[in-house]
Parts: C-alpha cells; sequence; structure tokens
C-alpha cells in the first residue's frame, strides 16, 4: 500500500510523541511554530558577511583554502577542462573524471581537450575524481552549498577521493541566510543539501589530522568569473 509523505511525517511524529508521551501542540503552540517556519526569520548576521560583492569574493577564497581547500580562477566556463586538466597533472593524478549531467557543464566541448577521459552520472567507488557543479558560495565560513538533484548527484560531492567544484563567482553570498532565500527561491526544497567546508577530515585520533577521513582528501574549486588575487 503506498504512503504519501504526509501520513508518513505524520506516522513518524506520532510514534516520537507516543514516546515521550506527549500529545499534539495546542493549537496556539502550532500556529506559532508553522509562523516562524514561514518566515525564515534572520538570526544575527557576522558584520565580516555584510560587505560588497568583491570582498565577499575574497573572504569567501580566504575561508576555503583556510580550511585546506584549493581554488583555481577561469573567465569562463570554456577554460574548464584546461584549468581541470593542469589541476590533475599537477597533483599526479588521473585524467578521468565523472561529470554531474548538469546542463551548464553538459554544455562545455569536452571532447576538444583529448587527454581528457570523461562520463556523466553518479560516482562508483571506482571513481577517482569527480566534477560537481556549485550551487552557492557562502562567503562568512568559506562553504559550498551543493543541493542533490537529477543533474548534481550526491554521490559525486562522497566517494571519489577528489572532488572538482566549478562555482560561479556571482553565485558567492555573505552568510547562510542568503544562501538559503537562494535555495528556497530556485523552486522545492532538495531532498539533501550538503554543506562542505574544504575536504573532509577528522582529527579524532590522537589528534592528528587526517584528510578524506569520511569523504574526498581533496576539494578543489573552480570559480568562474573571478579575478585571480594572488
Amino acid at each position: 500500500m503506498k504512503i504519501d509523505n504526509q501520513a508518513r511525517k505524520a506516522a513518524i511524529l506520532g510514534s516520537i510523541r507516543r514516546g515521550l508521551r506527549r500529545d499534539a501542540l495546542p493549537a496556539d503552540q502550532a500556529m506559532m511554530i508553522e509562523a516562524r517556519l514561514a518566515a525564515h526569520p534572520r538570526q544575527i548576521i557576522p558584520a565580516r558577511s555584510l560587505q560588497d560583492h568583491e570582498a565577499l569574493v575574497a573572504l569567501f577564497i580566504a575561508n576555503a583554502t583556510r580550511e585546506y581547500a584549493t581554488i583555481d580562477h577561469i573567465a569562463d566556463r570554456a577554460d574548464l577542462p584546461e584549468a581541470i586538466a593542469t589541476y590533475l597533472r599537477g597533483q599526479n593524478l588521473p585524467l578521468d573524471l565523472v561529470i554531474a549531467p548538469h546542463p551548464e557543464l553538459e554544455s562545455i566541448d569536452w571532447a576538444a581537450h583529448t587527454l581528457l577521459t570523461t562520463r556523466y552520472g553518479r560516482a562508483t567507488p571506482s571513481d577517482m575524481v569527480s566534477l560537481q557543479a556549485g550551487f552557492a558560495g557562502i562567503a562568512e565560513t568559506g562553504t559550498l552549498m551543493l543541493p542533490s538533484g537529477a543533474t548534481t548527484p550526491t554521490t559525486l560531492n562522497l566517494l571519489p577521493d577528489t572532488e572538482i567544484v566549478v562555482l560561479d563567482a556571482d553565485a558567492i553570498v555573505g552568510p547562510y541566510e542568503d544562501a538559503f532565500d537562494r535555495l528556497r527561491a530556485a523552486g522545492p526544497m532538495p531532498r539533501n543539501v550538503m554543506l562542505v567546508t574544504g575536504p573532509s577530515r577528522s582529527a579524532d585520533i590522537e589528534r592528528t589530522l587526517e584528510l578524506g577521513a569520511h569523504g574526498p582528501r581533496r576539494l578543489h574549486i573552480v570559480l568562474v568569473g573571478a579575478q585571480d588575487a594572488g
């Protein structure tokens, strides 16, 4: 028997309430919660996130590189194949990559760069390098917002040892609130939204930092349309 999402949600919340020995919320409290969820109130915004866009791009780069991401700059997406090939050669990595089936990436002439081997789709455990389309960059912490979807498979963010994300400089915002405003304006909320700050890492064992603990050990961001400040 097919159960719709609302019925499933009601069943789950009802089970939790029974476990806590609580009844449903009174109508006035439920209305207050619904109003808050609909209004999306903002918290205190750090002053560093309230700058002009050029300063926000610089802040994003500084925060992302502080968290062990690397940054490249290109003027146009047509330059992406050469920029990626140069990066992979510099890291002594294979010139094979799995690419998000995103329209802006599918429109690129990858065949023009004969050294690269590419395919579109989801990543598998054997893929070493992925290319993902970034939705937004959050300057406040140097974080990438990566929503899931048919054109942006989440496996690209998790399975390969090296993840490359192409991000338009115009998609860099100041605080988290601006990124979520942008996401809501784009359409229905996706099933999954990853907030990625640098490569995967952990220092749980003897306080020794280990990159790639739970995902990619390298995160390389290619900014399109941003001037290299270096």
